[in-house]
């Protein structure tokens, strides 16, 4: 399902997720609901029990920990909206991969990882995925990460529901540049930017 262009994405502001960010941040997850079921974008951080164990205020705490070191991620603002979510990190900070069959390593090249996209629903069908995932890309440049990889869907069927395409759609990837470099089941890609 490829995104619509929309309005001029030049009036978003891509920033580095931090404390002066989090209550933005809390706003665009939901406060109560933080992001799907209690989430908080720790499902690939923790193993399973801590995290089913966190579902809530837990999850929240440790994703606000986060904030406060080094970044998670990066939002883009609206003004002073946050409309959008990358969390970006690298590989071995998501636990999840090395106990998912289907997201083993490639290769012993030290890859950061995408894996959360959330927009809000006023700004998706937009094309700012593909900007985040630019930003993605961007952020890891800059702290000297030779690559970023991504693990999103690729549905079959057309208006697949966003709820589902939390780790990003394929062709939004295509379209800031990764590149498929494997396929471990029919609908997820494993797509790669290379950065140096």
């Amino acid at each position: 399902m490829p995104e619509k262009s929309g309005p001029d994405q030049s009036s978003l502001d891509l920033r580095d997720a931090g404390p002066a960010h989090w209550e933005a941040f809390v706003e665009l997850m939901g406060p109560k609901k933080g992001g799907s079921g209690g989430c908080w974008c720790m499902l690939w951080r923790l193993d399973r029990k801590a995290f089913d164990a966190g579902k809530g205020d837990a999850n929240r705490d440790a994703m606000r920990a986060l904030f406060d070191g080094d970044p998670p991620g990066i939002l883009a603002f609206d003004g002073d909206r946050a409309v959008g979510w990358c969390a970006i990190a690298p590989r071995p900070a998501y636990p999840y991969l090395d106990r998912s069959r289907l997201f083993k390593p490639l290769d012993d090249l030290a890859v950061w990882s995408v894996s959360c996209l959330t927009v809000a629903k006023s700004h998706r069908r937009q094309g700012l995925s593909v900007t985040l995932l630019e930003g993605a890309a961007d952020f890891v440049r800059r702290r000297g990460g030779p690559a970023v990889e991504g693990y999103p869907v690729d549905p079959a069927v057309p208006n697949y529901p966003a709820v589902y395409a939390w780790t990003g759609l394929a062709e939004s990837f295509r379209r800031a540049g990764y590149e498929e470099v494997a396929r471990p089941s029919e609908t997820r890609p494993i797509m790669r930017r290379m950065l140096a």
